[in-house]
């Protein structure tokens, strides 16, 4: 197993912090993690629920790191990035997790040959469910690529793909849980239309995506194949299919992927 280090996380917003618990249940000593916070009440919060170190300088916070999570907004980047380049040592690894911004781009910071690992996790991080993507950089070797992956596979799935596929990987599941809120939102909504209270409503509308998205993982059958198995002839799920597919429900979230997508690329050329 890869080790980690001491690891320094640049920004400490929720996916900094998801990382941050899966790491210290995953054993790493909180001694070992140090964060550049410059919002006070938010570093003292970092500080009194997991132990770790924190700092309002992200130079001091590299110094003292082995890997680097760079967990900042994109428009964050190029003011971060020159102070985070002259505190960067030979032997260690950036690991950005900034949402557009290709690894190339985050290595034009740096002389020499930098160590960059690029990733899109997404929020249910939070929860130990997440769903990882990452590309290594051009100078990344296979380890810098297995501790990046262990470092990932504390908060859930990993995945490794292309640079080239990163801003789908972003348009899918990198968005992709605001894309679920809304149709567990939809679907309560459905319910107390129909007369459930509005807590009974809700509950049975996540339990139903969370089963059903555990079904699709843990049967291997496509979606459409279990899909058509719920369609009962003249029943009343296909009449709902029908209404789906008249409203282009499909269409509309095939949509929305290639929209944040196009983002991403957006994002990524700024």
């Amino acid at each position: 197993m890869a080790e980690l280090g001491n690891i320094g996380f640049i920004g400490g917003g929720n996916m900094g912090e998801a990382l941050i618990k899966g790491l210290i249940n995953s054993k790493v000593p909180a001694g070992n993690i140090r964060v550049a916070e410059p919002n006070e009440s938010r570093a003292r919060q970092l500080t009194e629920r997991y132990g770790v170190t924190c700092s309002s300088e992200a130079g001091e916070v590299v110094q003292h790191s082995d890997l680097i999570v760079l967990a900042i907004k994109p428009q964050i980047v190029p003011a971060a990035m020159p102070g985070i380049a002259a505190a960067f040592g030979k032997g260690k690894l950036l690991v950005s997790i900034a949402a557009g911004v290709t690894s190339r781009s985050l290595e034009e910071y740096f002389t020499g040959a930098p160590h960059v690992v690029r990733v899109m996790p997404n929020t249910p991080a939070l929860v130990g469910a997440g769903a990882t993507a990452l590309c290594p950089g051009t100078h990344a070797t296979r380890e810098d690529l297995a501790t990046a992956v262990h470092l990932f596979e504390g908060v859930g799935t990993v995945h490794v793909v292309s640079e080239a596929q990163m801003d789908a990987v972003t348009g899918l599941s990198g968005s992709g849980p605001a894309y679920v809120y809304m149709v567990i939102e939809a679907l309560a909504a459905g319910g107390v239309l129909e007369g459930l209270p509005m807590d009974t409503a809700l509950a049975l509308a996540t339990q139903t995506v969370f089963g059903t998205a555990q079904l699709v993982k843990e049967s291997g059958e496509h979606p459409a194949v279990l899909r058509d198995k719920v369609c009962s002839p003249g029943g009343t799920t296909i009449a709902a299919v029908k209404a789906l597919e008249e409203k282009g429900l499909r269409a509309a979230l095939i949509q929305a992927v290639a929209n944040a997508a196009n983002r991403s690329r957006e994002l990524g050329k700024s």
